[in-house]
């Protein structure tokens, strides 16, 4: 099996927190002008698929840079959250518990609800999300990183004037772990035999609270 992309595409139509800058690309050479191509590209540290490194919230946390690569390139368990309505909380009881006996310290867990689907649309941040006593229950199994394929693992805000939500973010990364968001395609590691291996490296920012990624997966066993 070949490698499996998990990314969405960078372009100027992608779903954006408010406030967060907007992604933009443009020529700044060109093969007729200047005999080879050169643009210029703008993005906030949280565009696209992306990690959030803990010092996105920590003011002592680990910046990208810094990250321990080991834990960004490891075994999955994917959790198949497909059936969870919008805006409904995905909870160790009902959901994460019957694949406990799979998880492993180093692994990273990722949550499959099919929300990339609205990827773009209006409909995208009312994605289901992660409770925060789930969130509590993996870091205590050793679980440090976690990723969705969604817009957070907190629950976003309804109305522009809310008080956000971001105690699952708090969870994970003030215990030294890393969030994934904007995670794509995860319907294509459900039916892999075995764990998959995933990739989520960043960009080396220096000082960088988080990073636009390339996530990829492959099966475990593959020959390298």
């Amino acid at each position: 099996m070949s490698t499996i992309d998990l990314t969405h595409t960078l372009s100027s139509s992608i779903s954006i927190c408010p406030g967060h800058p907007t992604f933009s690309q443009q020529s700044v050479q060109t093969l007729g002008k200047d005999d080879f191509n050169v643009q210029l590209i703008s993005f906030g540290s949280h565009t696209g698929t992306h990690i959030d490194a803990p010092y996105h919230f920590i003011a002592d946390g680990k910046t990208v840079d810094a990250l321990d690569l080991n834990m960004l390139v490891a075994p999955a368990v994917v959790v198949d959250v497909r059936g969870k309505n919008a805006r409904e909380s995905i909870t160790w009881e009902k959901d994460i518990a019957p694949y406990a006996p799979r998880l492993k310290p180093g692994m990273i867990v990722l949550f499959c609800t099919g929300w990339s689907k609205y990827w773009s649309q209006p409909t995208y941040p009312d994605h289901p999300y992660l409770h925060v006593e789930a969130a509590r229950k993996l870091i205590e199994l050793g679980i440090k990183v976690i990723g969705s394929d969604t817009l957070s693992p907190d629950e976003f805000s309804v109305h522009e004037d809310d008080v956000p939500c971001y105690d699952v973010h708090g969870v994970i990364l003030g215990a030294g772990g890393v969030i994934a968001e904007n995670l794509n395609n995860l319907e294509a590691l459900l039916n892999m035999d075995g764990e998959p291996m995933v990739s989520l490296l960043p960009l080396k920012l220096d000082g960088g609270d988080g990073s636009p990624i390339r996530a990829a997966a492959w099966p475990v066993d593959r020959q390298t």
